[in-house]
């Protein structure tokens, strides 16, 4: 018996250190709603705004590898399996992003505008430009293609 719980305490300590355990409880968090999750009432329907901010709350989420958190959100919600189009949601926001502030997700260019005062350049016709100046860089060491990559 003692062996068994040496065993279960290194292999919990393991997972623990890998961050697999994190992950393994949010599935099973992830699992339990959908299991309880009424889908016989119907959802009330996505505003407009509810869905942009749903999209952006989405898009953070999966940037920062948080896919169960993610699939929640979106079982929770009623937002569409399928996220909307960068380009579309940036032009539904006005924004016009920099080539650097295209690699993180839009929600953090708009924190960063609104923590500057959006003191950018611009003029009276322009719309905010967001740019990855304070960008939180934990992600930005990684290849494009590992840092996009979807949880689904």
């Amino acid at each position: 018996i003692l062996t068994a719980l040496f065993t279960v305490i290194v292999l919990k300590d393991t997972l623990e250190k890998r961050g697999a355990l994190g992950q393994i409880k949010a599935r099973i968090r992830a699992e339990v709603f959908n299991a309880l999750d009424d889908q016989s009432e119907p959802r009330p329907p996505l505003s407009h705004e509810n869905l942009l901010i749903n999209e952006l709350i989405r898009e953070y989420l999966e940037y920062n590898k948080y896919k169960y958190a993610a699939s929640v959100l979106t079982a929770e919600s009623g937002q569409p399996e399928v996220p909307l189009d960068r380009q579309f949601l940036a032009k539904e926001l006005n924004i016009v992003e920099d080539t650097n502030g295209k690699s993180v997700p839009l929600l953090y260019g708009i924190l960063s505008h609104f923590l500057h005062g959006g003191k950018e350049e611009r003029t009276q016709n322009t719309l905010p430009k967001v740019s990855l100046l304070n960008y939180p860089k934990q992600n930005l060491s990684k290849p494009p293609s590992e840092r996009n990559q979807k949880g689904r």
